[in-house]
């Protein structure tokens, strides 16, 4: 992979867009940068994770990594912030206005509940950089950010369904918040189990709590 050394290095939480929707080359290169070092910490670990190590597995110059990414700290906040967004797409399904709204909300608590998050991220390359939030403002507000982020979606989602008598609750936004204390609770606890067949039962006991508290008691489906 060769690289424009005439490109500026730029960095923020996300990426900036170019006019017409099209990605930057900048753009480009840093999501390429970020995919490489996501691969490296989940497998060497985070903390065990360089700007060298990186370069060498693009087989490129480490100069080339830092055009774009000054220190490793600014390319761990991109690297959060590419983790975050695949949190996310969980919510994609809530938005789509084609789809029925008890379907909507029956499927993003299946997707709370499913092995999906498996699939969209690292556990502990997740929980690694989510300890960082201890002793680094900027990633704490990051975090912050996005569970405020992904309760709002919820919320909203639950209010919808309230409006339209769908679900039967007092408070969407108090059950929103039970419903995330569930899905964080749940995942942090059952990320430490080797049962897969205790894992998937346990996992439907939790999702049928959700249902529950949303009194959709009628489609529970299986994680």
């Amino acid at each position: 992979m060769k690289f424009n050394t005439n490109e500026f290095f730029y960095f923020r939480f996300g990426y900036k867009h170019t006019p017409m929707g099209r990605k930057s080359l900048r753009e480009t290169r840093q999501l390429e940068i970020i995919k490489v070092f996501y691969k490296v910490a989940k497998k060497e670990g985070l903390e065990n994770t360089s700007i060298a190590k990186i370069a060498k597995v693009m087989d490129i110059n480490p100069s080339l990594i830092i055009h774009y990414f000054q220190t490793k700290e600014e390319l761990t906040y991109a690297l959060i912030d590419y983790i975050l967004d695949k949190y996310l797409l969980i919510y994609k399904i809530g938005k789509d206005n084609n789809i029925p709204l008890k379907q909507a909300l029956i499927t993003v608590i299946d997707d709370l509940f499913s092995k999906k998050w498996n699939k969209l991220f690292d556990d502990g390359l997740f929980y690694s950089c989510y300890a960082l939030a201890f002793r680094d403002k900027k990633v704490k507000a990051m975090y912050k950010g996005l569970t405020d982020s992904l309760r709002e979606r919820l919320t909203a989602l639950i209010d919808r369904g309230k409006a339209a008598q769908l679900v039967e609750v007092d408070d969407p936004r108090r059950t929103a918040d039970l419903i995330f204390a569930l899905v964080d609770g749940a995942y942090f606890y059952l990320s430490l189990a080797t049962d897969t067949k205790a894992f998937d039962e346990k996992i439907t006991e939790y999702k049928a709590e959700a249902f529950r508290l949303l009194s959709i008691r009628d489609t529970i489906a299986s994680p």
